[in-house]
């Protein structure tokens, strides 16, 4: 028996992408909000209550969602993200 631990990264992240953070915009009046379940138990309920909130401001909304919280997201999902939307709404619920 040996006292060795491993520790994995189930990110699969060889080395993490540097980016500045983006400034949130003064407003979402004119944008188009992603709302994006990442497969989490409840997280569609919340996005379901949060969707009609935006839109009767006037706040247009983009549903995306992974099949499953098991695996990451898709080069399409983000690609829909990224063409679709000015902000991101991650639901984390469970």
């Amino acid at each position: 028996m040996t006292d060795e631990v491993r520790i994995f990264d189930p990110t699969g992240e060889q080395a993490p992408a540097m980016r500045e953070r983006l400034a949130p915009p003064a407003s979402l009046e004119g944008k188009t909000v992603a709302l994006y379940d990442i497969g989490k138990t409840r997280s569609d309920e919340f996005l379901d209550s949060l969707e009609p909130e935006l839109n009767s401001r006037g706040i247009k909304t983009l549903r995306v969602a992974k099949p499953t919280n098991a695996k990451v997201a898709t080069p399409e999902i983000l690609r829909k993200i990224v063409d679709g939307a000015d902000v991101v709404v991650e639901a984390l619920a469970d």
